[in-house]
């Protein structure tokens, strides 16, 4: 029978993986629970026009989505990002009319995409999304709050911040008439898939990566143009905030996220350390996204953060030595009474103190075998279990992390001594 692997673009994550992402992971949860924003979760699977409805000429709707038909005849789709999610699940139930939440989560998202370096087709996303204030304030907390979780995880001077103003409705139809007026002098210059955004969406044309392209948004208008009074003002009480936080970032009139129901504010935290796909946080405000997916009108921000390219920023620039923190003890058992035994004393001493984590060694390989197993574990400390401990009722113990000798205790000595040692009455 022919071997069965992961499906293109979907990876596995082994233990020494998980223990670098779990570093993440819970060092942003963390930092996203000392501002008080809260955790929500909604599913991985909604209906198809949750999507669509607000993003018809986005590049993730046309061409990345996996959408199939349910036995029902529904259209359904797998998540390709987390905010209309997100926006759907405080409408149904309820935030939003109630409160004006600053909710967080984590999860993965799918996209038919071509995989490559930071870049798969099951990926995962760290976000924050903010209901219920309009300001340049809450911006500025985001903003602030993504740059806390850069310092916590020693990344912060691989990150440069990059950020924008999309003006409202009427500056972006604006903009965007302007951009069409350009480009049709143009459109032989203009590759398939910019010709298609020229009709659908000019402004998505800034984000091309075709370098004819961007040679000729050189000369095409600047968005700084169509902007309003109003926007301009709020956008300047941004800069200025976050210039007296001591938050560096220049301002890019070129930048557009990847989803059409942004508008005014918009960022990116990008890095030179990994080639092409050098974003690693986006966010904004989508201050119409509430109303489109069937709410009332309400004000709304966020970012998400990329989590594999953040780990590939992690791994590039930081000395990492995560062993596996799970494991305390590690019993080495010489027969098969000592593994009985073993187990026995573990359930005895896990009820004792509740947070130990306890491996049994049930291969019966000999003793230099295991000890190597022990020390490879990360635990702390041995506890052998050979013919001498099961005849005196004993229990030899090693500190693996230490040239101290080995030890032979009575069972209610190496109790109280586990319980001093991890301080637990």
């Amino acid at each position: 029978m022919s071997k069965i692997t992961t499906l293109r673009g979907m990876n596995d994550l082994p233990p020494e993986e998980v223990r670098v992402w779990n570093l993440a992971e819970k060092t942003i949860q963390k930092v996203f629970n000392s501002y008080g924003y809260e955790e929500i979760r909604f599913p991985i699977v909604e209906k198809t026009e949750l999507f669509t409805r607000s993003n018809e000429s986005a590049d993730l709707v046309t061409k990345e989505m996996y959408t199939f038909e349910d036995k029902g005849g529904d259209s359904i789709s797998l998540r390709p990002e987390g905010t209309a999610g997100c926006v759907r699940a405080a409408i149904d139930n309820d935030l939003i009319r109630i409160d004006s939440p600053r909710l967080w989560y984590q999860g993965p998202m799918f996209r038919y995409e071509r995989p490559q370096k930071g870049r798969s087709r099951q990926f995962q996303q760290s976000s924050a999304e903010v209901f219920g204030i309009r300001s340049a304030e809450i911006d500025a907390e985001l903003i602030i709050l993504s740059s806390r979780i850069w310092k916590e995880l020693g990344v912060e001077g691989s990150l440069n911040l990059e950020i924008n103003n999309l003006g409202d409705e009427k500056t972006r139809n604006s903009y965007a008439k302007s951009l069409q007026d350009y480009f049709k002098n143009f459109k032989k210059d203009l590759d398939e898939d910019s010709i298609r955004k020229l009709d659908e969406n000019p402004l998505r044309i800034l984000d091309s990566k075709s370098e004819s392209v961007q040679s000729l948004l050189k000369d095409a208008p600047d968005i700084s143009d169509f902007i309003s009074k109003d926007s301009e003002k709020e956008f300047n009480e941004l800069t200025l905030l976050l210039d007296t936080a001591g938050i560096d970032f220049c301002i890019n009139q070129r930048l557009v996220r990847g989803l059409d129901y942004y508008n005014q504010t918009v960022y990116e935290w990008k890095t030179d350390q990994l080639g092409s796909q050098d974003t690693v946080c986006g966010g904004g405000r989508y201050d119409n996204l509430v109303e489109e997916l069937g709410g009332k009108s309400c004000p709304a921000t966020g970012f998400s953060i990329g989590m594999e390219r953040l780990i590939l920023l992690m791994k590039e620039t930081l000395e990492l030595n995560v062993g596996n923190t799970n494991i305390d003890i590690f019993f080495v058992c010489l027969s098969k009474e000592g593994i009985q035994k073993a187990i026995m004393y573990s359930e005895s001493l896990r009820e004792k103190v509740s947070e130990l984590g306890i491996r049994v060694n049930m291969g019966l390989e000999g003793a230099r075998s295991q000890f190597k197993k022990a020390d490879k574990s990360g635990a702390m400390f041995a506890f052998i279990l050979g013919d001498d401990e099961l005849k005196n009722n004993t229990i030899s113990m090693k500190d693996l992390r230490s040239k101290s000798d080995q030890e032979t205790l009575s069972y209610e000595e190496l109790e109280k001594r586990i319980k001093e040692t991890y301080k637990q009455e």
